[in-house]
């Protein structure tokens, strides 16, 4: 049977900020209301994340109309169209926000480029739960472009010309589009500061440090998660031959040798890729290969934070004694999302 040689690590990799920062909101979700807890369109793109708040009383929709009139709802990181915030509103009793940070940027650039008279090209997947939100925030001014040939096949647009980006595309994607752009569009105006999301970009240089020189990489996530697809491409053009995606290590092939290259989406679990690991085996150990150190964090909602306090403070009456202490969300930052993923609703985060 084939022997894997050594693994090699890429790091970083796993769960970004902005999925830190969802699933932990959903976790407290699930802790404050009795279920079932509702969410608008799965919380990040990862099936045996989305399975386990399900076994913990999560419902998943695609309709805020499915949602009981006053039921708990969040709303999921990919960010929701202006329409669904307003629905959700109306129908649900408690809405968290969980959209990342990074997404309402583009957000507020697309409403601020429109309201300036901008058409606004969009560079993203049609269909992604993001581009559709972005691009709900100003439909009559937003033109969807997925490749330098849709940039060509624009009609002539006579006012000033922006350009915005779905967060989690792979850099080599933007930049040929955004070259092409450039070129059609002399003037065309680009935020300071790149739409495109700082994990998506540091995962995808880490794995092209180890890719060449793997016979063959893993790659951890899910098929509709889009910067686990990156990944998947960003392997195969800086030269390895067998690229593998996988939703864990019971998918792994058993033809697997030589030096194997690891590394998972940023909505991947940390647990899947040490069952990955476990599973490979490799007979030289396991080589970390760092290209940069990550330390981005995002806090809780801010809704949430009210509705930790307003609980807090609702138990301190109920109980008879003042709250003490810190807010329940306050160490957030020392707790991975996946430690209260996995305790579940009958535990708290500690």
């Amino acid at each position: 049977m084939p022997a894997v040689r050594k693994v090699l690590l890429a790091e970083p990799r796993g769960f970004c900020a902005g999925v830190e920062m969802a699933i932990k909101a959903l976790a407290w979700m699930v802790r404050i209301f009795e279920p079932p807890v509702y969410c608008y369109h799965e919380i990040v793109h990862n099936r045996l994340v989305v399975e386990a708040f399900e076994r913990q009383g999560v419902v998943f929709v695609d309709d805020v109309a499915a949602v009981p009139a006053g039921a708990p709802l969040m709303l999921s990181a990919h960010g929701s169209a202006p329409e669904v915030e307003a629905a959700a509103a109306e129908q649900a009793g408690v809405v968290v926000n969980a959209v990342c940070p990074l997404v309402t940027k583009v957000h507020h650039e697309m409403k601020v480029r429109t309201q300036k008279g901008y058409t606004v090209l969009y560079v993203g997947h049609a269909g992604h739960e993001e581009a559709i939100g972005t691009m709900a925030v100003a439909p009559s001014a937003v033109r969807l472009v997925e490749s330098e040939a849709d940039v060509d096949a624009l009609a002539p647009i006579d006012s000033p010309v922006a350009l915005l980006a779905q967060t989690t595309l792979p850099h080599d994607e933007w930049s040929g589009v955004a070259a092409r752009a450039r070129e059609r569009f002399p003037d065309l105006w680009m935020p300071g500061r790149s739409d495109l999301c700082y994990a998506t970009t540091n995962r995808q240089a880490a794995l092209k440090a180890i890719a060449g020189s793997c016979d063959a990489v893993v790659v951890i996530g899910s098929a509709n998660s889009s910067n686990t697809v990156s990944l998947t491409r960003v392997a195969t053009a800086a030269g390895c031959d067998r690229v593998l995606r996988v939703n864990s290590a019971a998918e792994l092939p058993g033809d697997l040798s030589g030096v194997v290259g690891v590394t998972a989406g940023a909505s991947a679990p940390e647990w899947l890729v040490d069952e990955v690991l476990a599973h490979l085996a490799p007979a030289e150990g396991v080589e970390r290969v760092q290209t940069i150190e990550e330390d981005e964090y995002f806090p809780p909602p801010r809704d949430l934070r009210d509705l930790l306090r307003a609980v807090t403070a609702a138990a301190a009456v109920v109980l008879g004694v003042p709250p003490h202490g810190p807010a329940p969300a306050a160490d957030d930052r020392a707790v991975p999302a996946a430690r209260m993923l996995a305790a579940g609703p009958g535990a708290l985060a500690s």
